[in-house]
């Protein structure tokens, strides 16, 4: 509980964010130490200059820390300093990676196998199935399913997680003293017993605009492949990728309708080559070089995709004449090339079919 005091301390000091604080460890000899530094001595510290050097003099602020240490305790909550043993293996190798984590469940969080999957709010319908089809095809694996508790396909990525038994974690972007939203205290409630949720904000801790990208970057760093499955060109889902792609890690991306909104951001994070292309759980297999007890039944497995009506058609036809030409195409069908040229760029988009030379396609 001493060591805890000034470990929470440490995040309380204005102006000390994760880099600057590990540090201030570093050069003091211990966390402890920082708070009985001397000015001068803390004023030749890289990246300290006299208004923090004062911050950290003056900071008297230590009822604060006590009584989040009561909150802590009361709740059961785990605390992990990033120097203890119990601190995420994955995030250690992150250099901005947060100095406390708050959690709460019983997560494994050095799991052989971690997945992220992210992805809009609004989620489609198109988006939800691909998520529950994605969490079912990759329960032989066993993985920790990580996402941000958000409504849309994060909260998708869990339910279907705990539907299907394995662990899921949700990443707040606030402290472990409420839930948002609201609407997900009993999704959060279950996830205490299929997993977990894991913060860096202590409580009474606000979900402010600013805190989001600060979570993205925990899901990111947890991820062994991160999974956009559906999103707009701007987001958290684009935030969560942009980060994972710093960090070195896999990303994936499921394809959607080249008209859809919220497949924009997937088809651009493929065509700009800042994520792998996700049709079939076989893709991300051979990514992570993972094998599953099942993979052999999983090997051809196409996640099956909602097709509107004219899609359909369009596969029907190829299907009974197993390569066809778009003009050929056009006349079973009765439509225009330039609607039917949509309708196969779609279909292309979500893999399900593929061009040939001389504006032939097949199934694939």
């Amino acid at each position: 509980m001493h060591q805890l005091l000034y470990q929470i301390a440490l995040n309380l000091i204005p102006g000390i964010g994760n880099v600057l604080a590990k540090n201030l460890v570093s050069y003091c000899g211990g966390v402890e130490a920082i708070f009985k530094q001397k000015k001068s001595r803390l004023l030749q510290i890289p990246g300290i200059g006299e208004r923090l050097a004062d911050h950290i003099v003056q900071f008297k602020d230590f009822k604060a820390a006590e009584t989040e240490i009561d909150f802590i305790t009361k709740h059961g909550i785990t605390t992990h300093f990033y120097l203890d043993q119990n601190y995420p293996t994955r995030l250690k190798l992150i250099a901005d990676a947060p100095v406390m984590l708050y959690s709460l469940g019983n997560a494994n969080l050095e799991a052989e196998k971690i997945v992220g999957i992210v992805g809009t709010r609004k989620a489609t319908e198109y988006g939800k199935v691909v998520t529950e089809q994605l969490v079912e095809m990759l329960k032989p694996l066993g993985v920790l399913v990580v996402s941000g508790l958000a409504l849309g396909i994060d909260a998708a990525a869990h339910k279907n997680a705990i539907k299907q038994h394995l662990q899921t974690v949700g990443v707040l972007a606030h402290g472990l003293d409420r839930i948002y939203p609201a609407q997900h205290k009993n999704l959060a409630k279950q996830m205490l017993n299929n997993g977990g949720l894991l913060t860096e904000f202590p409580s009474k801790t606000n979900p402010d605009r600013e805190n989001f990208p600060q979570r993205n970057r925990i899901v990111a760093g947890l991820s062994d492949v991160l999974v956009v499955v559906e999103t707009g060109v701007k987001g958290g889902a684009m935030i969560t990728a942009e980060i994972a792609n710093t960090y070195n890690k896999e990303v994936m991306a499921v394809p959607g309708r080249a008209s859809d909104e919220f497949s924009f951001g997937c088809n651009s994070l493929i065509k700009l080559n800042k994520a792998n292309i996700l049709t079939v759980p076989e893709d991300l297999l051979t990514l992570m070089g993972w094998q599953a007890p099942q993979q052999q039944s999983l090997k051809n497995a196409q996640i099956k995709i909602p097709l509107s009506e004219k899609e359909l058609g369009v596969v029907a036809v190829i299907k009974e004449k197993i390569k066809v030409g778009i003009d050929d195409l056009a006349f079973h069908l009765q439509i225009d090339n330039g609607t039917l040229s949509l309708l196969l760029l779609d279909l292309e988009f979500k893999g399900i079919i593929r061009s040939l030379p001389g504006k032939y396609y097949e199934l694939m």
